[in-house]
């Protein structure tokens, strides 16, 4: 009996089953053959969003005339009958939407088949049209994503800038047009739309950076764009995380190994269950590093949560968590450099960081013209950086105690986004609307730990440090707006205008302590500390747009920056390095223009000239130390600067130019920057010297091969001298400052796909060039920090 039971419900499952099909449907433009994201398609009653591949899977009845309607504002609809279904694949073309009076609709197409785009005009709630961007879309670069290669991902982005501090890749440092690379804290960084940085305007510096292997792409919006995203003069970098797959359950599984015992373990899970979404990783990094007490441990989690309550909302919850601790051996002086590149003069300096990033998001469409976006977002986060801080050329004092500097962030913000469609004279037009509440606080405490080599992370007299215990409160609320003026069927005018206002306090103590020869106290005295300051201004914007042809466009930008003093600067007890007290907001403009395109998708380009203004820059400059007559390095308003130059980048698909439906591709790019960057109406010992971390050429530039499932890649970086302060010093015996010499780097990445698995392998720094790319007065160093040797990776991938 119980054999017929189950005899009778296996053949009811399969009669069941039989009268369901299954159906993917896949978007593309009749235009370009590119995948369109983010159509809505509909299959009768059932509502599906298509995915980066431009796909949306449905689970009908079978024998049954079915009606697909697919919607796309930038395409013309598409509404079909289908009768006799069984499980099938539908490729479905667009046609682009055309306005009355041929007008073109604003927003375009992403081409990513060179692994790079400019932004669409709009995207959701935010308008790009007339400004300088680029989109780097992760899956279609050679590239070693398990170290965060960031010379090889940012390889196609003109002028960046990039800091090497050590080979795993937990954190990295870039910088454009000539600012300052350290820990992007130039550029208003951003995961997913909200803030990641310390302090977004106490201490804008990034100490996480999401895994490469989870991005989708990494969105850049240069400085003369930014006024939708604050002041800062580089303008934006957001990090876009890979979004849950459209099936119930996705997985994502790449395990690598690599010279000096790199390890990394990248594990995601996503889904889509009903109206619920959720998408999860978790990644361990493992580093023992090329010199000795280099190793470094790092745990990343992520967890996002979607919610579709009904077609016009959907709200999202993300948390995303990183804990890091890593060894640091210290910088080297220059004659160290040259002898050994090896060397360890610390033993006892260790660096830890804990991230805690909230966010919680609705996006509502009020009506097909009309959206509006609401992203909360908060940090709960610390870094302690624990050891010796002496002069590179002088050895650590193992009886005396470590120095540790200990932070505390606690951020909250909310940003609110309106976008409104409209037509005037049958022309789209486009507004932007947004507020912004931000509110931080910084914790910075700094005295003595214990003489031991291990990561204690303590204080010894907690209650009475020996060097200072700060609070840093910052507060900040703005509002902004945006509006694409189709003026012609060709011509579109963007102008923005962004209020802000800022207030930034300091209120603590730090301690005076002069001790004779002999060590002994002479002066010990506490000084209470406070200070505030707040503003108001109002800037202004003025983007432009001319639309050759299709995929040909003229574009140009002018926008005001700010920059607020990080008054958590100035009080920390460094023997290398002093903040003048004294310091003034930094201000100016930055300017560009150019032309960008795709030519038969053979050959994408983007060329443009820039200007950026910048009055008060801080710098660092050299200044002899009052108790101990060293020289040190001195952080100041040096006075006003100029940047200016030239960004290219191109990109050419060979076999495409005489077999354009051949299976190989061999393409070549080429990525050039030339910037001129001198200090001007300062002080007359800096008038006329170069401006500090600013090369004068960046060249990359590669070669592609792929045919099918297998692709190589060959990449060149050459990054010419630059000086690290404002008197342009060549050198110093110290290893604090002098100049950084120039540099050229091979790398080698191929890439292997198999049915659901994949290989991925390569060589950094191919020829072994011996380098550095900074020099630092503080942690990591002090001194020069050598970039790795050479290094190779293994990295084997799984995805069902």
């Amino acid at each position: 009996m119980r054999n017929l039971l189950c005899l009778i419900l296996v053949v009811s499952i399969g009669f069941v089953r039989a009268q369901e099909v299954h159906l993917e449907i896949q978007v593309i433009s009749a235009l370009t053959s590119f995948p369109i994201k983010e159509a809505q398609v509909k299959l009768d009653a059932l509502n599906r969003m298509t995915d980066t591949l431009g796909k949306v899977q449905f689970v009908v009845k079978a024998n049954r005339v079915v009606q697909i309607r697919i919607k796309h504002m930038a395409f013309k609809p598409y509404v079909s009958q289908i009768s006799g279904l069984k499980d099938t694949s539908l490729l479905v073309l667009l046609e682009p939407e055309i306005v009355v009076l041929n007008e073109v609709e604003v927003l375009v197409e992403k081409d990513n088949s060179f692994g790079i785009s400019r932004m669409n005009n709009v995207e959701g709630t935010a308008i790009y049209a007339g400004k300088k961007s680029e989109s780097i879309f992760i899956k279609d670069l050679n590239a070693n994503l398990a170290a965060n290669n960031s010379r090889q991902i940012f390889s196609k982005v003109p002028g960046i800038n990039v800091f090497e501090n050590e080979g795993s890749g937990s954190s990295i440092g870039v910088g454009g047009r000539g600012l300052n690379p350290n820990r992007i804290s130039n550029f208003n960084t951003r995961q997913n739309g909200y803030d990641i940085s310390a302090d977004a305007l106490g201490y804008p510096e990034s100490y996480y950076t999401p895994p490469a292997e989870a991005i989708e792409r990494i969105d850049i919006l240069r400085g003369a764009s930014g006024l939708q995203y604050g002041t800062q003069f580089g303008g934006l970098i957001n990090y876009k995380l890979r979004e849950a797959e459209k099936k119930k359950v996705a997985g994502n599984f790449r395990q690598t190994i690599g010279s000096f015992g790199f390890f990394n373990s990248f594990n995601q899970v996503s889904g889509t269950v009903k109206k619920i979404s959720y998408n999860t990783f978790y990644q361990y990094k493992q580093y023992t590093g090329w010199r000795a007490r280099s190793e470094s441990d790092n745990h990343t989690a992520f967890l996002a949560l979607g919610y579709q309550v009904n077609e016009k909302l959907k709200v999202c919850g993300e948390y995303t968590f990183m804990n890091y601790l890593a060894q640091q051996p210290g910088g080297m002086t220059d004659q160290q450099f040259k002898k050994d590149v090896t060397n360890v003069n610390r033993f006892r300096n260790w660096f830890k960081v804990n991230w805690n990033l909230f966010s919680l998001k609705a996006d509502f469409k009020l009506t097909d013209q009309t959206q509006i976006n609401l992203t909360t977002f908060g940090l709960i986060a610390g870094r302690d950086a624990l050891g010796y801080l002496g002069r590179p050329d002088r050895m650590d004092d193992t009886s005396a105690n470590r120095n540790l500097m200990r932070d505390r962030y606690r951020n909250f913000g909310a940003e609110a986004r309106l976008l409104h469609r409209y037509v005037i004279k049958e022309r789209n037009h486009h507004f932007l609307i947004g507020a912004r509440y931000y509110n931080g606080q910084t914790n910075r405490e700094q005295g003595d730990a214990d003489k031991t080599a291990e990561p204690n992370f303590s204080f010894l007299h907690p209650d009475n440090l020996e060097n200072s215990s700060y609070t840093f409160p910052s507060l900040n609320y703005a509002v902004f707006a945006e509006n694409i003026f189709q003026v012609t069927s060709k011509w579109s005018v963007v102008p923005g205008v962004r209020f802000e206002y800022i207030s930034t306090a300091s209120e603590g103590y730090y301690r005076l302590i002069n001790k004779n020869l002999a060590g002994n106290v002479l002066l010990d005295m506490k000084i209470e500390d406070q200070r505030s300051n707040s503003r108001s201004f109002v800037l202004l914007g003025l983007g432009n747009q001319y639309k050759l042809n299709q995929t040909l466009e003229l574009y140009a930008n002018i926008s005001q920056n700010y920059r607020s003093i990080n008054f958590n600067d100035m009080r920390v007890a460094n023997p290398n390095f002093e903040v003048d007290p004294n310091l003034m907001d930094e201000s100016g403009f930055t300017a560009d223009g150019g032309i960008r395109g795709v030519i038969k998708n053979l050959l994408y380009f983007d060329v443009s000239l820039f200007y950026l203004q910048y009055n008060n820059r801080i710098g660092t400059t050299l200044k002899v130390d009052s108790f101990t007559y060293q020289i040190i390095r001195y952080r100041t308003n040096i006075g006003n600067s100029s940047n200016q130059g030239i960004e290219a980048f191109a990109e050419l698909d060979w076999i495409r130019l005489v077999n354009k439906t051949s299976p190989h591709k061999l393409s070549t790019f080429l990525n050039f920057s030339l910037i001129n960057a001198y200090y001007k109406s300062a002080q007359s010992a800096y008038n006329g010297k170069r401006v500090e971390y600013v090369p004068k050429t960046i060249l990359r530039c590669g070669l592609t091969y792929a045919y099918k499932n297998i692709g190589f890649t060959l990449q060149y970086s050459q990054t010419s001298e630059q000086y690290s302060e404002a008197t342009n010093a060549e050198s110093s015996s110290s290893g604090l400052y002098g100049i950084i010499p120039a540099y050229s780097i091979l790398d080698f990445s191929m890439h292997w796909n198999w049915k659901k698995w994949s290989v991925n392998t390569g060589l950094n720094n191919a020829l072994n060039a011996t380098y550095f790319t900074r020099r630092t007065e503080g942690y990591p160093g002090p001194g020069i920090i050598p970039a790795d040797p050479i290094n190779a990776y293994v990295t084997l991938g799984f995805k069902f």
